[in-house]
């Protein structure tokens, strides 16, 4: 219980934070004071009608800093109230001054957790202090306890609701910039791996065998326009350029192009099998870019490796993706981009990826149903 009290005390302000003046501010200031002028006029059987009217359209002006300072502003609109209440009594005030309770309604939605405790400590006040000096009946004071109820439970929803919508904000920004970072690591992560590979390929073997040099900068000139092509269409996505296609352009048989026997490197076989062409496109892209980044891990971290064979087993119901090469097992290490954007991947179709070193070398294993993902 007091760690409840202590949280609604230490309450920040309201999230995302108030807009400080908007064109209904002012127009609601200019239906209010001729509102109070015409009620005069026409209400003048009331006592001290005038002055009731002056005090009402002075405090017509909290209404622009009732967002930025709620506690104020209602703390002001109090000790009107209290005036109003000595001169001319609970029941002789001017309908108008109704307008008092949106001072109090912004205490909840947009102050503070102290600000909301002193806010209903002052409605409390003002709700006692009328009754008593009013002698209101049973129903009056349940009428008067109902509209301070609704006043702070519409308070509290929208304010729950504003929260709720700047989180979703945020966590649909947060997904994005995850989906950014998978794609940025897989795709350039991995074109820029093969030509580091091919340039030190070509180093070793440029004085002895020139020919395999021209092939490896052949390879590297071939990754390098890759990679410019996918970071531009990338781009294009993150600028939602109208003419891009924004479905996967990936398919399963794309992983056809991983294969390779470069020199300087381990040769990476690759064998579909199964209906590869009835994966649904998410899927498929998934496969490929899992495949793709496993490729870039063996030919980067697997130590005197010869073969890497990627198998794609396409089933009614599911894939199966593996991935494994003959390198020497090395040392655990912590898991990196890599190994968390595949993780991230299984997961959000509804599949199952694991990573470990084998007897011999290193395997990547994925599992994503074709179907129950959407």
């Amino acid at each position: 219980m007091t760690g409840a009290l202590r949280s609604i005390w230490d309450a920040p302000v309201a999230s995302p934070p108030p807009p400080r003046r908007v064109w209904r501010d002012w127009l609601l200031v200019g239906i209010l004071v001729p509102s109070f002028v015409i009620e005069a006029l026409t209400r003048h059987e009331l006592p001290w009608v005038w002055l009731q009217a002056a005090i009402g359209v002075a405090l017509v002006a909290t209404l622009l800093w009732r967002r930025t300072r709620p506690l104020l502003m209602f703390t002001i609109s109090f000790a009107a109230s209290i005036v109003l209440t000595v001169l001319a009594g609970p029941n002789d005030q001017l309908y108008t001054s109704v307008f008092l309770i949106i001072l109090g309604y912004c205490v909840f939605r947009w102050g503070s957790g102290r600000a909301g405790v002193a806010g209903l400590a002052l409605m409390f006040g003002i709700f006692v202090i009328g009754n008593v000096m009013g002698g209101a009946d049973l129903g009056d004071a349940i009428g008067g306890a109902a509209v301070i109820a609704v006043t702070v439970a519409l308070a509290l929803i929208f304010r729950t609701r504003a929260s709720a919508r700047l989180r979703e904000v945020e966590q649909a920004k947060s997904l994005e910039r995850e989906q950014l970072a998978r794609d940025l690591h897989d795709t350039v992560a991995h074109h820029v791996s093969a030509i580091a590979i091919q340039a030190q390929a070509g180093l070793a073997t440029v004085a002895a065998n020139p020919a395999a040099a021209t092939e490896a900068l052949r390879v590297i000139e071939r990754e390098a326009s890759r990679t410019l092509a996918e970071m531009r269409a990338m781009v294009r996505v993150l600028r939602r350029d109208d003419t891009v296609d924004l479905t996967p352009a990936n398919r399963v048989d794309d992983i056809q192009s991983l294969a390779s026997t470069n020199p300087g490197g381990p040769v990476v076989t690759v064998q579909l099998s199964g209906d590869v062409d009835s994966v649904p496109p998410p899927v498929a892209a998934a496969i490929y870019r899992i495949a793709q980044e496993s490729v870039t891990n063996a030919r980067r971290h697997a130590r005197n490796a010869t073969r890497i064979n990627v198998i794609v087993e396409a089933e009614s119901s599911e894939v199966k993706i593996t991935v494994r090469d003959n390198g020497e097992s090395a040392p655990a290490a912590e898991p990196g981009y890599g190994i968390t954007g595949m993780t991230e991947r299984a997961a959000l179709l509804g599949g199952t990826f694991t990573a470990g070193r084998g007897a011999r070398g290193w395997t990547v294993t994925a599992v994503l149903p074709k179907t129950g993902w959407t």
